[in-house]
């Protein structure tokens, strides 16, 4: 049988896993006091010779053989044994405080005013979960109908529901008479109790719920809130409501942020408990809150030195490691270390305590912790870790504050073989998750073979929160592995040699367990090495995945990382989307075209926001409209030259296809106020995908932008609009229509630029100069008409044109009438008697003989032409 706890930490390209976490487990077994280490034949090794000086323990008990707290117990059982239901309960509890927590809790359950809220803090093994499930017991048997119980999985409430069945045996209920027990038939949950049903009385049930089901409590009477430290604080006070709430939380160990929700949320409804104490008005109609601790341990005995042991190896006791910051550099004066694992697992006493600090960081920043995280830290080969330190005074002989805390993966460099290989078979090894996500989502198989690191953790210190911390350390890490911040020369690289590590086999030659001496290892390297100092992996890029919110993507999106997967089923516990994002490196590796800011990763960009904005009126329905709009990040303004309609020649052969004329009528309908938005809405999902994809070069405001994919993407009505953005209905339909507007008029400036390119035009006419002169010109003309008209002239003075108007007679005749002394008359006019027939008669004759003569010219056969042939 072959037992191998690193399968889970190798990967393709880092297989060598280091026995950190048994070398310092081994080492804590040696410090034990009351450990005993014994081979297979029982002999006491030398790992445990301080057991050769044991002494007993004086136990402080009665006569009766019982400790004083034992019996303050029992009196108080004697003394509340007739009252109902009160007195089965408390027989059920082991120890004081555990009797009293459940007393305070039915005497809020008795009361019924509704208004109570307790939290009940503790330990490990104070039975905490024992005590809410006797007092839920109490609830039904007071009459409460409505009883809700979350926890983080249902898995965490065994002991909460073995408990009220216990109760319900002290209530002398039957099972299968009185009430029956529901189990899940989800795999996942192991056939854990998910709801108890009850019929004694009338109808109650008990009814498990998952954290972020904050909306199925409109009914509930009673609410239990179990781990609620493993549960988000945002999540936690969802669930809060006017109702009687039961809170519990492991304030000590690996359960969730124990110190947050003690620190915030118990710190906020303390001081709302005050106010309606000194409020006269809201005493009646306040909340009341009251808190419970518990320190008798059951689990252990009091003082047990194995409780302290186990509390330290698996840095469980955090919460008292969280030093005070005396000061808060500035974030210029910080510097990022690299943290030796070696040394820091090696458990010398300041590395112990530096560990111890590192993990309390762990512990307050995230709500999901197990003794499996400080085995990876250790470990797994893969793994580095980086601490932000304020300026180091080495003269002082003290260890520097923490800031921030980062434990980052490699990842990455597997083979073509093996990507081929998982998208055929469809599945994925365990590891590498940015590089296998990345070849599931895009099909992709040249991704995975790239170098990368994954960020898993960013802690830090609670005092030093929204400081800027965490940005600087962020910033630094991208700084020294794109190479920056080192000056190691390739000489220097060479001479730089590693140790090749121990084998088991070798070890175990040289010592038997009967010699052997465990102590901390001497000759260990620095645990603290300045950037400066080592040499960085060479990268192509730095991943995240982490709980999709609003503020931590937004401060992922600060530091220039895009998201490539969101996933589409919410974690059960928070309700939260899986979000990946990463970050290209500067690297000479690889070829990239243009200048995009995105270099190789600029094409899946873009193909992630597609598939985003497709997928807003399905699995991301419900989503906040703020964090859709970041993570969509759509370009909202837009210049001049890229709203001119010339330059959406693209876009323009694709208007007819997605948009008809009667869609254009509708929309120019709708702008002037003719025609409600319903009768547009089907278009409305088309223009937002094409505005979101930087298609439709619109300006928009940022509300407007908003509102748009509110409708358009998620496709909600005006309605949730409002609940969402906190307008008034006429401000939301206000920014629609200015949207749509905007819309019109791009589309209709599109539209008619394409009508007008396809009319016929007039041929251009090309002016030219002419090749005569004006004058020229001119003096053409008026030679022309000098000539017409000296021609006309000369007509005019022709004798024949003038003889008609000759007076056609004799000299004598003429003569004679200027007779009577040669005066003429008075009125001017003298009587000639005129020849004028005669002549008329004389022309025609002559015409008539030359006409002759033509004819007889032209006429072959004239005796004249026969003349002339012979």
């Amino acid at each position: 049988m072959v037992m191998d706890v690193h399968e889970r930490f190798r990967t393709e390209s880092h297989s060598e896993a280091t026995g950190r976490f048994n070398e310092r487990f081994l080492l804590s077994l040696a410090s034990g006091k009351s450990c005993v280490v014994m081979d297979d034949e029982l002999n006491i090794l030398p790992i445990s010779s301080h057991i050769r000086s044991i002494t007993p323990v004086l136990a402080k008990e009665d006569s009766e053989g019982l400790s004083e707290a034992e019996r303050d117990l029992q009196d108080l059982k004697e003394q509340l044994n007739d009252d109902f239901p009160v007195g089965p309960l408390i027989r059920k509890c082991c120890t004081l405080d555990q009797g009293k927590a459940v007393i305070t809790f039915l005497e809020a359950i008795l009361d019924k005013t509704l208004r109570n809220t307790i939290a009940l803090l503790a330990s490990r093994g104070r039975g905490k979960s024992a005590a809410l499930g006797l007092a839920i017991a109490g609830a039904i048997a007071a009459g409460y109908s409505n009883i809700f119980v979350t926890a983080p999985s249902p898995e965490n409430l065994r002991t909460l529901f073995e408990f009220v069945c216990k109760g319900f045996d002290s209530l002398e209920y039957k099972e299968h008479i009185d009430y029956d027990v529901v189990r899940s038939a989800n795999p996942e949950f192991k056939k854990a109790i998910v709801r108890i049903n009850i019929y004694k009385q009338h109808r109650q049930t008990i009814q498990y719920i998952q954290p972020h089901e904050h909306e199925k409590l409109s009914q509930v009477e009673l609410l239990v809130v179990d781990e609620a430290a493993a549960i988000p604080l945002p999540v936690v006070k969802s669930l809060l409501g006017p109702y009687l709430v039961f809170l519990s939380s492991t304030v000590n160990g690996y359960e969730g942020t124990g110190r947050s929700l003690s620190l915030k949320l118990l710190q906020q409804l303390e001081e709302q408990s005050r106010a309606t104490v000194n409020g006269a008005e809201a005493a009646h109609t306040g909340r009341l809150f009251k808190k419970i601790e518990l320190t008798e341990s059951i689990r252990y005995a009091s003082g047990d030195p194995i409780e302290s042991w186990l509390n330290a190896l698996l840095c469980l006791d955090v919460a008292n490691y969280v030093p005070n910051i005396t000061r808060l550099p500035s974030r210029g004066e910080c510097d990022l270390y690299y943290v030796n694992r070696d040394t820091l697992f090696s458990y010398h006493k300041d590395s112990e305590l530096f560990l111890q600090r590192m993990m309390a960081l762990y512990v307050a920043s995230h709500y999901k912790n197990s003794p499996n995280d400080l085995q990876l830290m250790a470990d797994a080969p893969a793994h580095h870790l980086f601490v932000l330190l304020g300026p180091v005074d080495e003269s002082r002989n003290q260890l520097p504050d923490i800031l921030c805390v980062l434990q980052v993966c490699l990842e990455g460099q597997i083979s073509r073989r093996s990507v081929i290989k998982s998208l055929s078979d469809g599945h994925q090894p365990s590891g590498d998750q940015i590089p296998w996500k990345f070849s599931e989502q895009f099909q992709d198989t040249v991704f995975p073979s790239l170098s990368g690191a994954r960020i898993v953790r960013i802690a830090t210190h609670p005092s030093a929160m929204r400081l800027g911390y965490g940005s600087t350390a962020v910033e630094l890490l991208t700084r020294y592995f794109e190479g920056q911040l080192t000056n190691i020369s390739e000489a220097e690289i060479e001479n730089m040699e590693e140790e090749p590590p121990v084998r088991v086999t070798e070890a175990a030659q040289k010592a038997s367990l009967l010699e052997e001496n465990i102590k901390p290892r001497a000759n260990l390297p620095p645990l603290l090495v300045h950037l400066r100092e080592r040499r960085p992996e060479k990268l192509h890029y730095i991943g995240v995945s982490f709980g999709l919110t609003l503020d931590l993507f937004r401060f992922w999106r600060k530091h220039k990382f895009v998201p490539f997967y969101i996933g589409q089923i919410p974690n059960t516990v928070t309700g939260e989307h899986t979000c990946m994002v990463l970050k290209p490196l500067k690297n000479d590796d690889i070829d990239v075209t243009g200048s995009d800011q995105w270099g190789f990763f600029s094409p899946f960009y873009r193909d992630f926001k597609q598939r985003f904005a497709r997928l807003l009126s399905y699995s991301f329905h419900n989503m906040e409209y703020k964090l859709a709009m970041s993570i969509l990040d759509p370009k909202i303004n837009f210049d001049d030259e890229e709203v001119n309609p010339s330059t959406s020649e693209g876009f323009s052969g694709s208007l007819n296809q997605i948009l008809s004329p009667h869609d254009m009528k509708r929309l120019e309908a709708y702008t002037n106020n003719l025609a409600d938005y319903h009768m547009i809405l089907d278009t409305v999902p088309i223009l937002s995908h094409t505005f979101f994809q930087e298609k439709l070069p619109v300006s928009l405001s940022y509300a407007q932008a908003s509102v748009l994919l509110c409708i358009g993407l998620q496709h909600h009505d005006i309605s949730y609009v409002e609940g969402q953005m906190k307008l008034e209905r006429q401000q939301i339909m206000s920014l629609f229509i200015k949207v749509m507007k905007k819309f019109y008029k791009h589309l209709y400036a599109i539209a008619a630029k394409e009508i007008d390119s396809a009319l016929p035009r007039l041929k251009e006419v090309v002016l030219e100069p002419h090749s005569v002169s004006v004058d020229e010109d001119l003096n053409e003309a008026a030679k022309k008409v000098e000539d017409e008209m000296k021609t006309k002239t000369e007509g005019f003075l022709n004798p024949e044109c003038l003889q008609q108007y000759a007076i056609v007679g004799r000299e004598s005749d003429f003569e004679g009438a200027l007779q009577n002394g040669g005066k003429i008359a008075s009125g001017g006019v003298i009587s000639v008697k005129s020849s004028r027939e005669k002549m008329e008669k004389h022309k025609k004759h002559k015409e008539n003989q030359e006409s002759g003569k033509k004819r007889g010219g032209n006429n072959p056969g004239s005796k004249s032409a026969k003349k002339r042939k012979s």
